[in-house]
Parts: structure tokens; C-alpha cells; sequence
């Protein structure tokens, strides 16, 4: 494994991250697991990024690749494509959105990117709303509306981004309010901002932000946004590139918690919906989608390998209601975290929604951020069989959970005690 990580390193960049300080290769999977180079078995609750969704190795899934790699794998979007036609019509469908038109990428960076030129092109403006604490990708557009100095390397950027209060409940000057104050402070903040600046093209925001730590605004507080934005003509594009297809497990997309004002304008998916293959697509109105007036293609977004392997995936979620089992797996799963957290000084916090959970970490008797504990517990947990991430803004640090939507009430537990003990191992 040594000379492997040697190799690694000599050829790739210094800011490509690894986990652990022993780095480990992961070679196979199944289920809920996943094993190392050396044999190990763990049991996986962070899915590569939130992206192995429903299961390792799912059958319906291998065997939905294993036959359109038979056929043909790809031809680009200048020919017909079944299979990406339908894998549209599905996302379309399941989107809100009246009228969608869909168009297939093959990472939540690209997804992005697009939602914000068709946004900044549809409004004819390159100011753009982004709320503090976010990440939305790593291209130079994406970057440049990243409010997470951690994986924010440039101030240089094509767009004006403004930075909008409200991404984190617990935080920052409105966090000792109610959550109807928080949402009406939020509210006066983006008015005082807007009364400022000429309109903005969009405010493009995370349901509950992945990066920054599985951190969320109160319930409606999008709604109240979508209020004040459609004032001024302004668009709004979720983020699902974490919390969509039914992680959150009370709702399919994460916007949905804030759907008193009907769907977004636009909305961007990845990671889950490819199960592992690199799917990546926004969904927007047809007056949206159709305002560029130049020709645009995409070499390999829509595939039809990733598509097939995305429609079989796609099934499966719905055909077995994983996020039926999101919401009651990843409901036992926060409570018992709960639980322990009580007893120890150095977790300040324990939230999330569904199986997308976030364990924020300090140093005992204070409100600083313990990175050092952060990964402490990491290491600890993977030495006793469990992965799990972690994120934060500059000053959070945060664990992030986040298993396959398949995840068995007993293997939740099982995870729940390991990381139990790595956590009273650092307190």
C-alpha cells in the first residue's frame, strides 16, 4: 500500500486529498460494505461522497451496465439515446417542475456551471445570490460562488457573488432566534442586500449544505426567500447534488422542504442517481433551458452506459421506497446519536434529516471548532471497521454520515456503536 501511495503522490496534485494518515485502497463492495487492499471489511457510511446510494454492487444495477456495455457504451448527444430519453422523462417527471426540459452532464460541477449560465444568461445579469457556509463545486464558476473558504482556492471568478445569511441555523448573528425570527432576519437581510445591488441573475442554495457540514436553514426559509426573489424577477436554483432522490428521507428532493412556494426555477442533481457512475444534470423550465442561442453539446454527459445504470438505480430507489427507509433508518440513527452526544462535552451538535447526519465537534467549553478531534474520530472509526466523512466552514468541524439509502436498522446501530467509541476515545 506504501509504494501505491508513493506512487500517487508523484503523480498527482498536492491538493488532491486523501483520507487517514495510513491511506487505504477500496477494491470491492457489497451492500453496505466495502473492502481494502489488505482485506479489510468496513462497514461504509459515507457511500464515496454520498454518490453509492442505493448499494454496492447492486445487481439490478450491474447487470442494467453489464448489458448496455454489450450493446454500445457511447455516441455522444448528436444521435438519438434511448436510454437518456428516458431517464429524462423519469427526472422530469419527478422534478415539480411545469414543462421540464432536462440535460444530462456527468458531475454536480458541470451541473452547476450550466444552471448558472443559463441563469446569468436568461437574466441577461452576472451577479449571483449564494448563501455563506456553501460549496458547489470545484470548476471556476463553481468556485467563484463558493462560500466555504476551505474549498474556495481563488477570489478570482466570472460572476459577482453576493453572499446571503441563512445556510446555517446555529451559527452566526441570527442564531439565538426563533426559527420564525431566524426566517424573518434572513428575509430583511436579502431584502437590505438587494436594495443595494442591481438584480441578480439567481440564487443558487443547498437544501441542507454537504460540504459545510449537513448544516440547514428552519423549514421555509426558501419559501420566504422565493417571495422576495420573484419581486425582483430573480431565479432560484436548488442544489440536489447531496440531497436529492429522497436522502433527507421526508422528502424526495431537499427543496421540497421549502415548497410552499412551488418547485425552483431550476434544480441540479449527481452523485446518488448513478449509484458510482458519473451522472450529473439540471432540470429547468423550457423557457430557461431554451434561452441559449448558440449550439451546445455534451461528449459524455448522457451516455448510454451511465444512463442505463441510472434508470436502473432510479427503480430500484422507488420500487423498495428507500426513502421510506431514509426516513425511518436515518430516524433511529439521529436519536441514538442523540444520545450519546448528551454525555459527551465535545459534540456541540447532532443534526440532519433522513440518513444525511452531521456530528459538529468542539473543544469542550467552548464553541470552537475541534479539527483535531474531527479527525482523531475518523481514524478511530476506521481502525474499528467504519467510514465516515467530515466538512465544515472555517470555523465548524463537523463528521458527515451518510450511508447507502438501503442501510439495515442493525447496521445502523453497528455503525452507531463504533462511532460511539470513537468519539468517547477523543472526549
Amino acid at each position: 500500500m506504501n509504494d501505491l501511495y508513493d506512487r500517487h503522490r508523484a503523480v498527482t496534485p498536492d491538493w488532491l486529498a486523501l483520507y487517514y494518515e495510513d491511506p487505504i485502497e477500496i477494491t470491492h463492495g457489497e451492500g453496505r460494505h466495502v473492502w481494502d487492499a489488505d482485506g479489510r471489511r468496513y462497514l461504509d457510511f459515507f457511500g464515496g461522497i454520498l454518490t453509492t446510494m442505493t448499494a454496492h454492487a447492486l445487481p439490478e444495477v450491474t447487470k442494467a451496465v453489464t448489458e448496455q456495455a454489450g450493446r454500445i457504451i457511447h455516441s455522444s448527444t448528436l444521435y438519438l439515446n434511448r436510454p437518456m430519453v428516458e431517464l429524462a422523462e423519469r427526472v422530469a417527471q419527478l422534478s415539480g417542475i411545469p414543462d421540464a426540459r432536462v440535460f444530462f452532464t456527468t458531475s454536480g460541477t458541470e451541473a452547476n456551471d450550466t444552471a448558472l449560465l443559463l441563469a446569468t444568461t436568461y437574466r441577461r445579469a452576472n451577479t449571483v445570490l449564494a448563501m455563506r457556509n456553501s460549496y458547489h463545486g470545484r470548476s471556476f464558476s463553481a468556485v467563484g460562488i463558493t462560500g466555504n473558504r476551505g474549498w474556495s482556492p481563488t477570489s478570482l471568478s466570472p460572476l459577482q457573488t453576493l453572499y446571503v445569511h441563512g445556510g446555517v441555523r446555529t451559527r452566526g448573528p441570527f442564531a439565538h432566534l426563533s426559527d420564525a425570527e431566524f426566517i424573518a432576519a434572513c428575509v430583511e437581510d436579502l431584502r437590505d442586500l438587494l436594495g443595494h445591488t442591481r438584480p441578480p441573475a439567481a440564487l443558487i442554495a443547498e437544501p441542507v449544505q454537504g460540504v459545510g457540514g449537513f448544516t440547514s436553514p428552519p423549514d421555509g426559509l426558501y419559501a420566504a426567500f422565493r417571495d422576495v426573489l420573484q419581486e425582483h424577477g430573480i431565479l432560484w436554483i436548488s442544489d440536489e447534488v447531496q440531497t436529492g432522490w429522497g436522502r433527507t428521507g421526508d422528502h424526495f428532493w431537499g427543496w421540497q422542504a421549502h415548497a410552499s412556494s412551488g418547485p425552483p426555477d431550476i434544480v441540479t442533481f449527481a452523485k446518488g442517481i448513478g449509484n458510482g457512475t458519473s451522472i450529473g444534470g439540471v432540470v429547468a423550465r423550457a423557457e430557461i433551458m431554451n434561452c441559449l442561442d448558440a449550439n451546445s453539446i455534451s461528449t459524455f454527459g448522457g451516455t448510454q452506459l451511465t444512463m442505463a445504470a441510472g434508470l436502473a438505480n432510479l427503480n430500484y430507489l422507488l420500487e423498495h421506497d428507500l426513502q421510506g427507509n431514509a426516513r425511518r433508518v436515518g430516524g433511529l440513527l439521529i436519536e441514538r446519536l442523540r444520545a450519546v452526544a448528551a454525555q459527551l462535552p465535545g459534540v456541540r451538535e447532532v443534526r440532519g434529516r433522513g440518513l444525511m447526519i452531521g456530528v459538529e465537534l468542539t473543544r469542550p467549553g467552548t464553541d470552537q471548532a475541534d479539527p483535531q478531534a474531527a479527525t482523531a474520530v475518523l481514524e478511530a472509526a476506521r481502525r474499528d471497521g467504519l467510514l465516515i466523512g467530515k466538512g465544515g466552514g472555517h470555523n465548524t468541524s463537523a463528521l458527515r454520515i451518510a450511508p447507502p439509502l438501503s442501510l439495515t436498522v442493525a447496521e445502523a446501530e453497528e455503525g452507531a456503536a463504533i462511532l460511539e467509541g470513537a468519539l468517547r476515545a477523543a472526549y
